[in-house]
C-alpha cells in the first residue's frame, strides 16, 4: 500500500473538521428559515394573475381571481381561500351571463391520504354562488372541458366536510327542452331525527313545475375511498316522484353506484327532462327496479309496477358508450289494457269508472268526444326520437280488449338513427292471428310511416259480436291485409295522407237469414224475421270489400257479399281526414218476392259512431215513402211499382276472392260455400 500523500492528508483531515459540518447544517437551517419566512409573508395575490391564466388556458374559458387569494400551508390540511371567482363562457356560448361567480371558496386536501396515493378534500366551502350551465341542440355543453361530449359521470374525490350555502343554479338545455332554476344547500344535521346525517336539499322550478330533490347519507366525517357511501334520494318534478336508497362503491365516483328506487308520475314520456331518454306516452305509472351503474352503463333489473292499468316487468339497460344512449330492453304484461296501448299513439284512454287515466288524458278524452275525432292530433316529438337509439322486445301474455278478439300482443323494435322499426308484430286473436310490421322514418323534415298487416285464420262471429238468441247473426272465414304509407308528424296527419289498400275476404260461412234479408231491404219478410227473432240461417257464399286508398280516402273497389238470398253490392268512401264515412249497400233478391222496397241501406257518419239508414230519396223516385210503408194495407194497384220483376245470379266468388288475393288478402284454403 503506497504511503499517503501530505495533500491526501490535508484533504482528509478537512472533510473530517467538524467546523465544516456545523457550518453546512447551519447554512440547510438558515435556508429553511429564509424558506419559511418566505411562505408566511409571501404575498399569495401576486399569484391570481398566473394561476388564472393558467386555468383559463386549460378550460378554454375566462377564469379570474378578483379577490384575496390566502393560502395556510402549515398543517397536515393544507387550505387554500379564494374570494371572488369569476369563470366566463366557452367562446361558443353567446350569453351575457358568466358561467360561475363564487363569493368565497374554500378548499383542503389531506396530506397523509395524498402520500397514501389517494385524494381526500378535507374541506370544501362555497358561499355566494351563481352557476349558469348551457347546452345546445347539438349537445355541446360549457360544462365539458375543451368540447368533449363525454358521457361520464363526475369522479369527485372523498369529502369529509362540504358545505354550501344556497348556491343558485341556472341550467338551459336546448337539446332536452329543459330550464330550471333553483338554489342549492348542504348541511350536516345536529338536532331533530336525522341528527348525524349529511343533507343536500335542491329546489325549484323545472319548465315551469315545482322541482325539489333532497339527498342524504351517512356523516361525511368518517367518508373513506375504500368503503361504500350509503345514500337515500327524493326527488319530485312535477307530478313525477323517485325515490332510491343506494350506495357509491367509491365515493364519490359516481361512475360506480347501486341502488333499489321506485318512480311514479302521469307520464313516462316527461322522464325524458330528466334522464334523456325518449320514452313513450303513456297512462299514470308506477314501476320499481334495482339500477346499477357500471360505468357507461345503466341497468335495472327486476323491474315491475303498473302503467295505466296494464302491469309491466322485465329487464333494461341504457349504454351511453355510443354516438347517441342506446336503450336495450326485454318486457312483459301479464295483462295489458288495450286503451294503453292506444296511448302510445297519443290515443284518450277510457276515462269511466275503474280506468286510469291522468288529468292530460282526461282532458284529451273530453276534447276527443266533443269534436267525435278517433285519430290523434298528439305531435311526435321527432327531435327525441333522434336522440337515441333502442332494441325492445315486448309481449302480453292476455289483453283485455272490449269488442275485439285480441287475446296476444308481442313485438321486436328497433330504433336507429331516427328509424323505427317494429317487425315483427305480432297480435293473437280469439282464432286467427293479425302479423305484420311497421316503419316510422323521423330521420327526415316530415316523418314517413309505412305498415303492413295481414290477418290469417280469422273468423267473422269475432269481429261482427251481433247476438240474436244467443247467436251469432253472421260466422265464416275471414283473412285481411292492410298496406298504407302516410306522412305526417301525428297520427291523424299520416292517415289523412295515406296511400295503400285495405281487402278483406270470406271465403264462406252462414248469415241469419233475417239480417240477408234486411240488407236487401225486403220489408216483406225481412222485418218480420227479424222481430220475430226467427233463428233461421242461410249460406254465405263469399264476401269480398276492396278499397283503394289514395290521400287519405278509402275508396271502395268491391263490396260484395252474396248470401243464399239477397246478393249485395255495395260503394263509397271513408276518408281519414275528415274521419267520416259514407258507404252505402244494396241488396237484390235471389227469390221473388211481393213486396220489395228497392232502398239502399246507408251508413255514414263519423268513425267513432257512424249510423245506418235507408237511402230514402230512391223510395221517392218509386213512388214516395209514404206509399212504401203503407204498401201492407194498399191495393194491388198501389204496390205493383215495388214488385221485383228480375232476380239476383249468383257472384262469382272464385274471381272475387282471386282478385282480393291479388290485392293482397292472404290466400284461404277454404272452398266458397
Amino acid at each position: 500500500m503506497a504511503p499517503e500523500t501530505p495533500q491526501a492528508r490535508q484533504a482528509r483531515q478537512a472533510a473530517h473538521d467538524p467546523r465544516r459540518g456545523r457550518l453546512l447544517m447551519s447554512g440547510l437551517a438558515l435556508l429553511l428559515l429564509c424558506l419559511a419566512l418566505l411562505i408566511i409573508f409571501f404575498e399569495w395575490n401576486w399569484l391570481r394573475g398566473p394561476i388564472g391564466r393558467i386555468a383559463s388556458a386549460q378550460l378554454h374559458r375566462e377564469v379570474v381571481l378578483s379577490g384575496d387569494l390566502d393560502v395556510s400551508p402549515w398543517s397536515l390540511s393544507p387550505t387554500v381561500e379564494a374570494r371572488d371567482l369569476l369563470v366566463g363562457q366557452p367562446d361558443w356560448i353567446k350569453d351575457d351571463r358568466r358561467m360561475a361567480t363564487v363569493g368565497r371558496l374554500v378548499v383542503s386536501i389531506q396530506l397523509v391520504d395524498l402520500f397514501r396515493g389517494r385524494t381526500v378534500l378535507r374541506l370544501i366551502e362555497v358561499d355566494r354562488a351563481q352557476v349558469h350551465l348551457v347546452r345546445n341542440r347539438d349537445g355541446r355543453a360549457n360544462w365539458q372541458i375543451g368540447g368533449a361530449k363525454s358521457t361520464s359521470a363526475p369522479r369527485i374525490p372523498a369529502i369529509r366536510s362540504l358545505i354550501i350555502d344556497n348556491a343558485a343554479l341556472t341550467i338551459d338545455d336546448a337539446r332536452r327542452g329543459a330550464a330550471f332554476e333553483g338554489k342549492i344547500t348542504t348541511r350536516d344535521s345536529t338536532t331533530g331525527e336525522g341528527a348525524g346525517r349529511f343533507k343536500m336539499n335542491g329546489e325549484g322550478r323545472l319548465n315551469g313545475a315545482a322541482f325539489s330533490a333532497d339527498v342524504s347519507g351517512s356523516p361525511l366525517l368518517n367518508i373513506s375511498p375504500d368503503r361504500p357511501y350509503r345514500f337515500q334520494a327524493r326527488v319530485a318534478a312535477g307530478a313525477t316522484r323517485i325515490a332510491a336508497d343506494g350506495h357509491i362503491d367509491r365515493p364519490f365516483d359516481l361512475n360506480v353506484l347501486g341502488a333499489r328506487f321506485s318512480i311514479s308520475g302521469n307520464d313516462l314520456n316527461d322522464l325524458y327532462l330528466l334522464t334523456g331518454l325518449t320514452l313513450p306516452n303513456t297512462g299514470p305509472y308506477k314501476v320499481s327496479a334495482g339500477l346499477v351503474r357500471d360505468h357507461r352503463r345503466v341497468h335495472l333489473n327486476n323491474l315491475s309496477g303498473e302503467i295505466g292499468d296494464s302491469d309491466i316487468s322485465g329487464q333494461l339497460s341504457v349504454e351511453t358508450d355510443h354516438p347517441k344512449p342506446l336503450l336495450i330492453a326485454d318486457l312483459r304484461s301479464r295483462r295489458l289494457d288495450f286503451d294503453d296501448l292506444g296511448s302510445l299513439f297519443g290515443m284518450a284512454p277510457q276515462t269511466g269508472k275503474g280506468e286510469t287515466a291522468s288529468t292530460e288524458q282526461t282532458a284529451m278524452a273530453g276534447r276527443q268526444q266533443a269534436t267525435g275525432r278517433l285519430l290523434s292530433d298528439a305531435t311526435l316529438q321527432v327531435d327525441r326520437i333522434r336522440s337515441m337509439d333502442a332494441q325492445v322486445r315486448y309481449r302480453a301474455e292476455t289483453v283485455n280488449a272490449p269488442g275485439l278478439p285480441l287475446r296476444k300482443v308481442s313485438l321486436t323494435l328497433s330504433l336507429k338513427d331516427g328509424v323505427m322499426k317494429g317487425t315483427p308484430v305480432a297480435f293473437s286473436l280469439a282464432r286467427g292471428d293479425i302479423r305484420g310490421g311497421f316503419t316510422l322514418d323521423a330521420s327526415g323534415a316530415v316523418p314517413r310511416t309505412d305498415l303492413d298487416f295481414r290477418m290469417t285464420g280469422g273468423r267473422l262471429e269475432d269481429w261482427v259480436t251481433t247476438r240474436v238468441q244467443g247467436l251469432p247473426v253472421i260466422s265464416g272465414g275471414l283473412v285481411a291485409r292492410l298496406k298504407l304509407s302516410g306522412s305526417g308528424n301525428s297520427l291523424h296527419k299520416t292517415a289523412a295522407s295515406a296511400n295503400g289498400a285495405l281487402t278483406m275476404v270470406s271465403p264462406g260461412g252462414e248469415v241469419r237469414q233475417a239480417f240477408a234479408e234486411l240488407l236487401g231491404v225486403n220489408v216483406s219478410k225481412g222485418l218480420i224475421l227479424l222481430l220475430s227473432e226467427d233463428p233461421k240461417k242461410t249460406a254465405l257464399r263469399c264476401a269480398v270489400a276492396d278499397f283503394q286508398v289514395r290521400d287519405g280516402v278509402a275508396r271502395a273497389n268491391h263490396i260484395v257479399a252474396d248470401t243464399g238470398v239477397v246478393l249485395i253490392k255495395g260503394k263509397g268512401t271513408i276518408n281519414f281526414g275528415t274521419e267520416r264515412m259514407n258507404l252505402t249497400l244494396e241488396g237484390d233478391s235471389k227469390k221473388p218476392r211481393l213486396l220489395r222496397v228497392f232502398a239502399p241501406v246507408t251508413i255514414s257518419g263519423p268513425l267513432t259512431g257512424p249510423k245506418v239508414g235507408v237511402k230514402t230519396g230512391e223510395l221517392v223516385g218509386q213512388g214516395g215513402v209514404a206509399l212504401a210503408l203503407g204498401a201492407v194495407l194498399s191495393p194491388l194497384a198501389a204496390i205493383l211499382p215495388f214488385v221485383d220483376a228480375g232476380l239476383a245470379e249468383d257472384a262469382n266468388c272464385s274471381a272475387l276472392m282471386r282478385e282480393g288475393r291479388q290485392q293482397g288478402a292472404p290466400p284461404v284454403k277454404s272452398k266458397a260455400r
